[in-house]
């Protein structure tokens, strides 16, 4: 009979657990731990980076230009069916099943999507462009007005220093 052998805690062990993550020293077995700050780096770029609501959405897929007209066809067939995943599971078996010629149509519509949303982003990237430059503008004229308020400012104080005298 085999006894399995219990290994007691050491000092060395209990001082490992009090320092900080970082620190620690890593075992054969145990995986390393260490502080994930690529997820903070990300939830600091989403908080910066607010979506503007006035940008143009992405064009839909072929494959989604065509579970459009799915949906409404697979709910007239199914109307028990709530769970979006089934319709969704459905679709994309039949999409598979699909030949190219049949896909044809559906290529066709997101292509011309794809064609409508370039000329509107490049509407908007135009639109942005122009709102970037009278930005621009606004920041670089603010700083010499800012230059005349320090000068205006120095003068002030030089006419004190005259009151001064004159006592």
């Amino acid at each position: 009979m085999k006894v399995a052998k219990v290994k007691a805690s050491t000092r060395k062990d209990k001082l490992e657990v009090s320092k900080p993550v970082e620190e620690r020293k890593v075992g054969k077995r145990k995986a390393a731990v260490k502080a994930d700050n690529s997820r903070l780096k990300w939830a600091k770029k989403t908080k910066l980076d607010k979506k503007d609501p006035n940008k143009p959405k992405r064009p839909a897929t072929a494959f989604f230009v065509f579970l459009e007209e799915f949906r409404k066809t697979y709910k007239e067939e199914h109307p028990n069916e709530k769970a979006v995943s089934v319709v969704g599971k459905a679709g994309g078996g039949k999409w598979k099943s699909m030949s190219a010629a049949e896909k044809s149509p559906y290529e066709v519509k997101a292509a011309q999507k794809k064609s409508d949303y370039e000329k509107l982003m490049i509407a908007y990237n135009k639109k942005q462009e122009s709102v970037d430059d009278d930005e621009g503008e606004q920041s670089k004229s603010a700083p010499n007005d800012e230059d005349d308020a320090e000068s205006g400012e120095e003068e002030d104080e030089d006419d004190e220093d005259d009151e001064d005298d004159d006592d």
